[in-house]
């Protein structure tokens, strides 16, 4: 019977008044999707395989949750919102001729191994502006990120850009197989200098490209990198990603949000399908981002619209965690009224329960059956603001403000 209480390995139950913080910074993260225009979405929790396979350039296969169905078709829990999002929008939007902003809150299923500590099962919420090339796009999405972390109460935190076009622009020079590119990419994006070095070396580059590989871990930090950025090649598509990030930077200084911005070349996200701009979101208190995005304007095509692609997801889960420990507050709505009747009282209690429901004023009814102290418990437990003791001489308020702290 013990084992029937425990959860498996990398999920969790949320009760209690974490439960209600987690669906207050929903609320309003929803909220500030709304103000930007952003119509909501939800897809299914589970999704036929192919949605998420490697060609997609989504989660690697062994991190996923897979079974069959009744038909025998590979099934597998959502990895990723964004190929769900792609995939309905390129079905539901595939007229439209003007952008489409989609929103979202969802959880997303991630077979991650033990050791990692992380959770298998969490919540995401993102947006995704759909037919829209411009930068203007993007600089909306980051602004958007700006807005939603400072509504929910977050001050301190640091949003780090980069454009995979100015690795690609590097690897198409060199000629490198797929392999190395590969590698490569795995060795810069975990800032190991010395293996992309011994990389580099083995591939016997001209001397001006081997030099822009070797800085490109170590091209991040305020706006000047990317003049750094710049002198290390002339490569027309390489260069054409740092001007595209500086036009971006303008933009976000146009919003009033560039104080949050640092750049990071060699960020090159761990989804393939990226194809412009990748951006993360840090802050204290969590060794992990709170979210991230970028562009992938391929993978639209993929299910059938070809058009490009933008979007962001913010871990609700992280953000919750950084907030506790940066001891940032998240007030919630609290129960106003605990009703406790008695069986001569009832038909008092409902109609009182009535009125205070209609005065928008939560309230909760307890037959009076147990010591009155443990309604006070349950009164301190909920927060509660009072509790009414429906006696059939009348009533008799308790504050919680007067309970506790009477000291």
């Amino acid at each position: 019977m013990k084992e029937l209480l425990h959860t498996p390995e990398g999920v969790r139950d949320i009760y209690g008044s974490e439960y209600d913080r987690k669906k207050e910074l929903q609320r309003r993260i929803e909220a500030v999707f709304y103000d930007f225009g952003y119509e909501g979405i939800e897809t299914p929790s589970f999704e036929f395989f192919d949605i998420f396979n490697k060609e997609r350039g989504s989660v690697a296969s062994r991190e996923m949750f897979k079974f069959f169905d009744r038909e025998g078709n590979t099934m597998v829990l959502r990895p990723d919102m964004t190929p769900a999002i792609a995939r309905s929008a390129s079905k539901y939007y595939r007229e439209e001729v003007l952008p489409v902003r989609l929103s979202y809150c969802g959880n997303i299923f991630i077979n991650n191994s033990s050791y990692q500590g992380r959770l298998k099962e969490s919540t995401q919420a993102g947006a995704e502006c759909i037919g829209d090339p411009s930068v203007d796009a993007e600089a909306e999405m980051i602004a958007m990120v700006v807005v939603a972390l400072k509504r929910v109460g977050l001050q301190e935190f640091q949003i780090d850009l980069g454009q995979v076009e100015f690795f690609n622009g590097l690897v198409e020079e060199a000629g490198l197989d797929a392999e190395t590119e590969e590698e490569l990419r795995s060795r810069i994006e975990a800032k190991n200098t010395f293996g992309v070095e011994e990389l580099i070396l083995d591939a016997a580059l001209p001397k001006p490209l081997t030099e822009a590989f070797l800085q490109l871990p170590q091209l991040f930090g305020s706006i000047e990198c990317l003049e750094t950025a710049r002198k290390l090649t002339e490569n027309t598509r390489a260069l054409a990603a740092i001007d595209r990030l500086k036009k971006l930077y303008h933009l976000l200084k146009v919003y009033g949000v560039e104080s949050y911005v640092s750049f990071d070349l060699g960020m090159l996200g761990k989804y393939q399908y990226y194809s412009g701009i990748i951006f993360r979101i840090f802050t204290y208190g969590t060794g992990e981002p709170l979210g991230g995005g970028g562009r992938y304007d391929h993978l639209m095509k993929q299910f059938g619209k070809d058009t490009a692609a933008v979007g962001f997801g913010l871990s609700i889960d992280n953000l919750m965690l950084a907030m506790a420990r940066q001891e940032i507050p998240i007030e919630t709505p609290k129960l106003d009224t605990i009703v406790v009747y008695r069986e001569e009282t009832f038909e008092e209690a409902i109609r009182l329960s009535a009125e205070l429901r209609m005065a928008r004023k939560a309230c909760q009814l307890h037959l009076f059956t147990k010591p009155e102290e443990e309604y006070v418990k349950l009164m301190e437990r909920l927060e509660a603001n009072r509790i009414l003791f429906l006696e059939p001489e009348g009533p008799r308020e308790l504050y919680r403000k007067v309970v506790i702290g009477e000291d």
